[in-house]
């Protein structure tokens, strides 16, 4: 409020002074031009001065980027690197314009909000803007209206935030996510325009014309020195990885028939560049007589990898690399890096993690160049061991582990620093063929599929939300390109803004890796009990969710048999922890075996894990004094060497809470007082070995050579990145008396040959374990 009555003290004043401007003359010092801070009183108050453009060096590229805590890549505080120090920008005047500029500068496409009153921490050092006013179309923020550089009254607690779309502008490089600088806006879209009748058919388009998007349509290239390095780096930017050769006098004689128009006369690539706009390039001038001489437009072909391959027979030859993966990434060709070692998953330290490096990776597994290096864990944090550190790829490598890297020391990396990819992937079309409708945003409503009807004619369709699941869920938020699926939704009675109405799809069963519904197993002819538009399939979508992986180690280190005596297990018996035989038991008098250990649940995802009821639906168990928030929250599974279950146990979520957590992160979740109940990303849930129901009841189990399985989130029942890590298996012994652990691990992190081996193990012949 004094802040306020300020300026309008200062607008009096610029009033009064402008009435009598032709009675008087004053001169004001440049440093009196400082518009009088409510934290510093000046004794007479002076007029603010209109706000300019803030000039800086030429030559000088100005440095943006976001920080502060908690946020995610895209958003954050605002910093600007002026005079060799990083500062930041007060909220005065801040507004979504502004944010928009900031943004494109960052290489996001637009901005989705902005944050005031230091929402992300306050920052340090110089406050470099203050009252900036950008149009929007702003190159740069430096080219906006504002006070001028370290001009302002502002202190740290209004520190200006940005939030930025989540998706990249194709062709931008920036140092706050890759390493390499490209002159803006000079070619920005390339794509292949398809000559012979076969490569039109099937997506996706492997082999045709290079153009490039103008404002007034698309030109082709000069092919005049064009060299198998060009279409190497063209082939990597449209989502192939390899190229091959072109039928040279097939399309001479063509291309001599068509009229081309020459955008750019020469491309000199090394072959390592992600993006054509990152190679020297030659562009034609407007009034040149002949922009391509001799030479005539350049045409390339591409080899996809094995999952765009179209023919079946042709993928079974191709092979990717069986040493390096992608995990946890919402769409096809993005994720985060591990490689295999000793028959063992790690990751890969993102110290000097560049754009090169991350091209050797996509390419290895049959996607194109990188589109994205990322740096922080931006696709969550591995748990097993880190193998690469400083990994110094030059980018024709054809695999990661030919590339320089230095081993890693336990004082190197963390798991908060697990380097990542966003590949090129070709464009296959799948979006085309289905959509949302009615949701608030784009990121959720109901389903609708474009299909063929009994007249072989298109129109669009909704699908029947009998058995529908997360699993579809994630398979139609991939197709979209809208991420992860926070859930699948059976009854979209709220979504009911469309006038389709027809279902044309039921019994749709995904396993959720597939790109798109077409993929999936469904009906042959529709079967759907309840088909009126209401119970149609639904999705809500995310750009990021939780992912939950059990400390394996952990459960290993802290197995112990119990005999516990019935009159102690009421509790256990009401909620359902022990076998079916302890009913015909002869209570209070007797107990029960119990297998007992230890199970920390980590969430290295990117958002907090919290169940899917509300609270008002969460059941009281007086019994233990808690609510219980999840039917299901693990299944604890004793089975034989063939598989079949011999003794089991199941726990419900007793409470979802943060037990622990990270150096840098806070507790959000506790039981205590109804709180609220979840797993912050970055902390975890420890539920003791002495806590009831953490066993399972193996009183009826025979002595043997068994496999202990624990998996969280059995049901599905809340979103997860990755389903594939929510299992753990041990070989164990008992040898009526004790116990026995080893080999303990989570699903996805031996080799396929180590978990044959796993799965095929005769158990210890004696009581050492090797």
């Amino acid at each position: 409020m004094e802040k306020s009555s300020r300026r309008q003290q200062l607008v009096s004043g610029l009033v009064l002074g402008l009435c009598f401007s032709c009675c008087l003359a004053l001169t004001t010092p440049p440093s009196a031009t400082t518009r009088p801070s409510a934290r510093a009183p000046s004794p007479t108050p002076t007029a603010t001065p209109t706000p300019s453009p803030s000039p800086q060096s030429p030559t000088a590229r100005l440095k943006v980027r976001l920080s502060g805590y908690p946020r995610k890549h895209n958003e954050g505080r605002v910093e600007l690197f002026h005079k060799g120090e990083w500062g930041t920008i007060c909220d005065d005047d801040f507004s979504l314009h502004n944010a928009n500029v900031l943004c494109r500068q960052l290489g996001f496409v637009s901005a989705t909000g902005w944050t005031h009153s230091a929402k992300y921490g306050k920052g340090q050092g110089k406050i470099w803007l203050d009252n900036v006013q950008c149009n929007g179309g702003e190159k740069s923020i430096e080219l906006c209206k504002s006070r001028g550089w370290g001009n302002s009254d502002c202190t740290h607690d209004e520190d200006a935030g940005a939030v930025c779309k989540d998706e990249r502008i194709p062709g931008f490089v920036d140092s706050n996510v890759i390493d390499v600088q490209v002159e803006e806006n000079r070619i920005e879209e390339v794509r292949l325009r398809p000559v012979v009748a076969m490569s039109r058919k099937k997506p996706p388009v492997t082999e045709g014309v290079v153009e490039v998007r103008r404002r007034d349509g698309w030109a082709q290239i000069c092919n005049l020195g064009w060299t198998i390095k060009n279409t190497h780096v063209v082939c990597g930017m449209l989502g192939f990885p390899h190229e091959r050769k072109v039928n040279k006098k097939f399309y001479k004689l063509y291309l001599e028939r068509q009229k081309n128009h020459f955008h750019v006369h020469s491309v000199a690539c090394a072959g390592t560049e992600v993006h054509l706009a990152a190679c020297p390039l030659e562009f034609s001038k407007a009034n040149a007589t002949s922009t391509c001489e001799g030479g005539t437009a350049a045409v390339v072909s591409c080899m996809p990898g094995p999952l765009f391959m179209q023919r079946k027979a042709m993928k079974k030859k191709a092979k990717t690399s069986s040493n390096v993966r992608l995990k946890g990434g919402a769409r096809v060709g993005e994720g985060r890096v591990e490689v295999l070692k000793n028959n063992e998953w790690g990751t890969v330290c993102d110290d000097r993690w560049d754009l090169q490096s991350a091209s050797v990776v996509c390419r290895e597994l049959g996607f194109g160049s990188a589109k994205e290096a990322l740096t922080g864990g931006r696709m969550g944090q591995g748990m097993g061991p880190i193998y690469m550190n400083e990994v110094k790829c030059l980018g024709r490598e054809r695999s990661i582990w030919n590339c320089p890297f230095k081993n890693i020391t336990a004082e190197d990396c963390e798991h908060v620093e697990d380097a990542a990819v966003r590949c090129n992937v070709p464009r296959m079309g799948l979006e085309d063929s289905i959509r949302l409708t009615g949701g608030r945003t784009r990121y959720e409503g109901r389903v609708e599929v474009l299909r063929p009807d009994a007249n072989g004619t298109q129109s669009w369709g909704l699908i029947c939300g009998e058995t529908w699941t997360t699993k579809e869920a994630m398979v139609v938020c991939r197709q979209l390109g809208l991420g992860y699926a926070n859930q699948g939704v059976q009854e979209t009675w709220y979504w009911d803004s469309s006038n389709v109405t027809e279902m044309m799809m039921s019994g749709v069963k995904c396993t959720g890796s597939e790109m798109s519904l077409a993929q999936c197993q469904h009906h042959k002819t529709l079967s759907c009990q309840k088909a009126a538009a209401k119970f149609a399939a639904g999705v809500i979508c995310s750009d990021t969710t939780s992912d939950l992986v059990l400390d394996a180690p952990l459960v290993q280190q802290t197995v112990y048999i119990e005999d516990r005596p019935l009159h102690m297990l009421y509790c256990a018996a009401e909620e359902d922890c022990l076998s079916k035989s302890a009913a015909k038991a002869d209570w209070p008098y007797g107990h029960r075996r119990l297998l007992r250990f230890s199970s920390q649940i980590h969430n290295i995802g990117r958002a907090d894990f919290k169940p899917k009821a509300g609270r008002h639906s969460w059941i009281w168990h007086a019994c233990h004094g808690h609510y219980h928030s999840m039917d299901i929250f693990t299944h604890y599974d004793l089975l034989s060497a063939n598989g079949t279950r011999v003794a089991e146990g199941h726990k419900a979520s007793f409470c979802l809470e943060d037990s622990d957590c990270q150096d840098d992160v806070s507790k959000r979740y506790a039981c205590a007082n109804f709180g609220d109940q979840g797993i912050t990303v970055g902390c975890w849930d420890l539920y003791r070995h002495d806590i009831d129901c953490q066993w399972i009841d193996i009183t009826d189990v025979k002595p043997g050579n068994y496999i202990l399985q624990i998996v969280i989130n059995p049901n599905q029942e809340v979103s997860e990145s990755d389903f594939s890590n929510n299992a753990m298996k041990c070989n164990c012994k008992y040898d009526g008396h004790r116990i026995w652990l080893h080999n303990c691990h989570i699903g996805d992190a031996f080799s396929e040959e180590a978990e044959r081996r796993f799965e095929k193990y005769p158990g210890q012949l004696n009581n050492q374990i090797p």
